[in-house]
C-alpha cells in the first residue's frame, strides 16, 4: 500500500509541475504580447486558459482519489492537501495571464503611451517566483520556499513604481487615461501573481512542517 501511495504522490507532483510550467509560460507570453502588440500571441494565451482549467479538474480528481483510496496520514495527507491548494493558485495565475492577454487584444494597433520597462521586469520576477515555488515543491525545500517568498517585497516595490508613474502621466495628459488604466490593471495582475506565488511557498512550508503562516509581511 505504501508503494502505491508513493507512486501516486510522484504522479501528482509530476502533474502539478506540468501545470506550473504551462502557467509560467502563459505569463511570459502574455506580457510579451503586450510589449510587442502581438494579438495573435495574446490569443494563444487566452486559448491555453481552457487547458489549465482541464488540468486543474484532473489534478483535483487525482487528489480526491488518493485521499479516498490510499487514506494518507500526516505529512502525506498534507502533501495531497497542499497540492490542491497549489493548483488553485496556479489556476488564478493563469487567469491573470489571460487578463493581460485580453488587454493586448483591446489595445491592438494602438501605440503604447510609453515604453514598457518595469512591467516586463514585474513579469520576469513573477515567472521567477512561480518557477522557484515549483522547484521548492518538487525538491521539498523549505529554505527555497522562504527565499522565494521574500522576493514579493521586490514585486511590491516595482508595482508602486509603475503605479506612481502611470498616475503622474494621467494627471499630466488626460488623453492617456484609457490606456494608462489598462496598464495599471496589468501591473496589478502581475502583483497578484506574485501574491499567488507567495501562497505557493506558504503551502509548501505547510506541507513540510505542518505550520501555516502568512509570511508575506
Amino acid at each position: 500500500m505504501r508503494s502505491a501511495l508513493e507512486t501516486q504522490l510522484r504522479d501528482l507532483n509530476r502533474d502539478v509541475l506540468q501545470m506550473g510550467r504551462l502557467v509560467s509560460g502563459m505569463v511570459e507570453k502574455a506580457v510579451r504580447s503586450l510589449a510587442q502588440q502581438d494579438a495573435a500571441l495574446a490569443q494563444q494565451v487566452i486559448d491555453q486558459d481552457d487547458e489549465v482549467d482541464r488540468m486543474l479538474i484532473a489534478i483535483e480528481m487525482r487528489c480526491l482519489q488518493v485521499m479516498a483510496l490510499q487514506q494518507p496520514m500526516a505529512r502525506d495527507l498534507r502533501a495531497v492537501g497542499s497540492s490542491l491548494k497549489v493548483v488553485t493558485d496556479l489556476e488564478r495565475v493563469a487567469d491573470h495571464a489571460t487578463d493581460i492577454a485580453e488587454v493586448t487584444v483591446k489595445l491592438a494597433g494602438e501605440p503604447l503611451i510609453k515604453p514598457l520597462i518595469d512591467i516586463p521586469r514585474m513579469a520576469d520576477l513573477a515567472q521567477q517566483m512561480v518557477r522557484e515555488a515549483l522547484e521548492a515543491f518538487v525538491q521539498q525545500d523549505e529554505a527555497a520556499a522562504r527565499t522565494m517568498i521574500a522576493r514579493d517585497h521586490d514585486m511590491d516595490a516595482l508595482y508602486r513604481a509603475v503605479f506612481d508613474e502611470l498616475v503622474e502621466m494621467m494627471e499630466r495628459d488626460p488623453g492617456v487615461v484609457r490606456q494608462a488604466t489598462y496598464l495599471l490593471h496589468v501591473a496589478g495582475w502581475l502583483e497578484r501573481i506574485g501574491d499567488h506565488a507567495t501562497n505557493l511557498g506558504e503551502w509548501i512550508i505547510y506541507q513540510l512542517t505542518g505550520e501555516l503562516n502568512d509570511l508575506n509581511t
